[in-house]
């Protein structure tokens, strides 16, 4: 597999996200309004086939001789590498003040990678990131409270619950549809933000019922219902909670070195 960086795209109006992946992705993947999804693999393929390391040899001096006080002074034991530096780059690009400070030049340039102190700790930050949001689908479900209340009306009727997906961050509930209700959503769940909404509403809107404007395409391929996925969705959003609660764990000790 090969671990990438995917980002919103410089000509987004939207904030800085960045998300860890290391399969296929849609170009639209952290898009919302403008812009689409710009990435950088860990590994690129030359035209021989051959797969070739994407931190080049300069990139790797130029870490080498920045930190080389830090080496000598007994604070980083182990020689920088290119893996390192990977990890390095992704813990920054979650780094909120580098978010704010150069919040103008993010929407117009390539994300530039500064040097901060302590380059171990920032690629250990990066790289327990990167396994969250890589292994989502491995972490530990996040403890809910479910509430199932049959909905008679719909049921007479021969039909499934009505697909509601509405979140209450004030409440710390989710209303799946007519009939389940999720409880005791962490409040710091709500705080991970790819782009401009949390994690948990990113999940919630790509699972709703919408109907294709194109009515081709709405009579003969609009078979999507959110029950047959129901179940999964609900696995699905614990384990978001989770990533989310972690990563903020880690934003928030970033946050704290800074200061």
């Amino acid at each position: 597999m090969n671990p990438t960086i995917a980002f919103l795209c410089v000509h987004s109006s939207n904030p800085l996200a960045s998300l860890a992946t290391q399969g296929p992705f849609d170009y639209c993947l952290l898009k919302r309004g403008n812009g689409g999804t710009e990435s950088v693999p860990r590994w690129v393929q030359a035209e021989d086939g051959q797969l070739v390391d994407n931190i080049t040899d300069w990139a790797l001096k130029q870490f080498a001789a920045q930190y080389a006080d830090e080496i000598g002074k007994g604070k980083g034991a182990r020689k920088i590498t290119k893996e390192a530096i990977f990890h390095y780059c992704y813990a920054v690009l979650h780094d909120p003040l580098y978010r704010e400070k150069y919040a103008q030049n993010l929407k117009r340039e390539f994300p530039r990678i500064p040097f901060y102190a302590d380059f171990w700790q920032w690629a250990a930050w990066g790289e327990a990131l990167m396994q969250l949001h890589i292994g989502y689908e491995q972490v530990a479900l996040s403890p809910l409270t479910r509430t199932d209340t049959p909905d008679e009306k719909v049921r007479a009727a021969g039909l499934s619950p009505k697909a509601i997906l509405r979140a209450d961050p004030a409440a710390g509930s989710i209303m799946l549809d007519s009939e389940t209700t999720l409880r005791g959503v962490p409040p710091e769940a709500w705080i991970y933000k790819l782009g401009n909404r949390s994690a948990i509403d990113w999940v919630l809107d790509q699972y709703k019922e919408k109907k294709p404007k194109d009515p081709t395409i709405r009579e003969k391929f609009d078979t999507y219902r959110f029950a047959d996925y129901k179940e999964k969705v609900i696995d699905l959003l614990s384990r978001v909670m989770t990533v989310s609660v972690e990563t903020m764990k880690v934003v928030e000790a970033m946050k704290a070195a800074r200061r």
